[in-house]
């Protein structure tokens, strides 16, 4: 059972071909939902298809609706009760696995061999994602949103699932951030949303890197206690998050670590390999761990979110229409003037 798009889509057709197609509508089987899509969060991934047509291994052989990042409302409740009702407003998770494999049976089903996520090239045939008018979807797979929390809010609870995961990976490896001197390097979606969280797990400093201002300023609304531009000196600090990405980033972490830290990688990192001082790794018995995705369901970090609105809401900075998805896509690739960009579909 997959997710399938209904009415106009955003269509990723090549290395900078970007189209608004029209599919047809599906008749949903037993244990599928239609939903009216609200809003998509435009992900870095998204963009990367759009003006390269490939994401790391990942490359465009077909056109590909784009998007993983999906908030709405049930129009059509599965007819086997395996989802909500209509009218909840829910999001929609992007992942389908076998739920049989031993990573997957472990409850890591991000790691299942079989996966497939919404938007992405990975497999062929591609695995169209959710930038819609409607989308067909496993009743399953739909989590509802707490009341009260606005959909354009509830938009991040992809990446904010991500960002919990990586905090869940530290938790298990370190202990987790309470108390501690926590450093973010990237002040993208996913870190803003790192540093969000950490905020709430009680650690006792946040401190932010990044190349631009504008993004440093939303970090300190969301919880950072420091911000610095990268290549500044840094604080030394009990663990760290690596958001960005850059192989720089990734050699400031580590030799920002004291003795005994955590370093836990949630930016995708060249394929081409990473230069750092990983001599440190040894005298300072340094740990260093990768963050893929996330496991589980979204309706945690749902709850977290709700719980705590006004904390995250900044970190969403603009909202484009469909026909303006071309402009969103560009200035989503632009972060030192954006956070989280959403496309609006319908009437949200």
């Amino acid at each position: 059972m997959t997710v399938l798009p209904m009415g106009r889509a955003v269509t990723v057709l090549g290395a900078g071909r970007l189209s608004t197609q029209d599919f047809p509508d599906v008749s949903p089987g037993a244990g599928d939902a239609v939903v009216d899509v609200s809003y998509g969060g435009v992900c870095g991934s998204d963009v990367h298809y759009w003006q390269r047509g490939e994401v790391g291994e990942s490359v465009l052989a077909d056109p590909m609706v784009l998007g993983h990042e999906v908030v709405g409302t049930v129009r059509t409740a599965a007819a086997d009760g395996s989802g909500p009702p209509a009218g909840t407003p829910v999001a929609v998770h992007p992942a389908q696995t076998c739920g049989e494999c031993p990573r997957c049976r472990e409850g890591r089903d991000n790691l299942c061999p079989h996966l497939r996520y919404l938007g992405s090239a990975a497999r062929r045939p591609h695995t169209h994602g959710g930038f819609a008018d409607r989308l067909l979807v496993p009743g399953h797979r739909l989590v509802p949103v707490p009341a009260g929390l606005p959909l354009r809010t509830a938009a991040l609870a992809e990446p904010a699932s991500v960002a919990r995961h990586a905090l869940t990976r530290m938790a298990a490896l370190a202990g987790g951030v309470r108390g501690r001197h926590v450093l973010v390097t990237g002040a993208g979606p996913i870190g803003l949303l790192v540093v969000a969280l950490a905020h709430l797990e009680g650690a006792a400093a946040v401190t932010v890197t990044d190349l631009h201002p504008q993004p440093l300023a939303v970090a300190r609304r969301v919880g950072a206690t420091g911000t610095l531009t990268a290549g500044e000196p840094l604080p030394q600090v009990d663990v760290a998050f690596e958001s960005s990405g850059a192989p720089v980033a990734v050699a400031t972490a580590l030799g920002a670590l004291l003795p005994g830290g955590t370093l836990v990688q949630v930016g995708q990192l060249p394929g081409d390999g990473v230069a750092g001082p990983w001599h440190l790794t040894v005298p300072r018995e340094l740990t260093f761990a990768g963050s893929s995705r996330f496991a589980g369901g979204m309706a945690e970090t749902l709850a977290t979110i709700a719980a705590h609105p006004a904390l995250f809401a900044p970190i969403v900075s603009a909202e484009y229409t469909v026909d303006e998805a071309a402009e969103a896509l560009a200035v989503a690739s632009r972060p030192e003037r954006s956070s989280k960009v959403l496309l609006r579909f319908g009437t949200p």
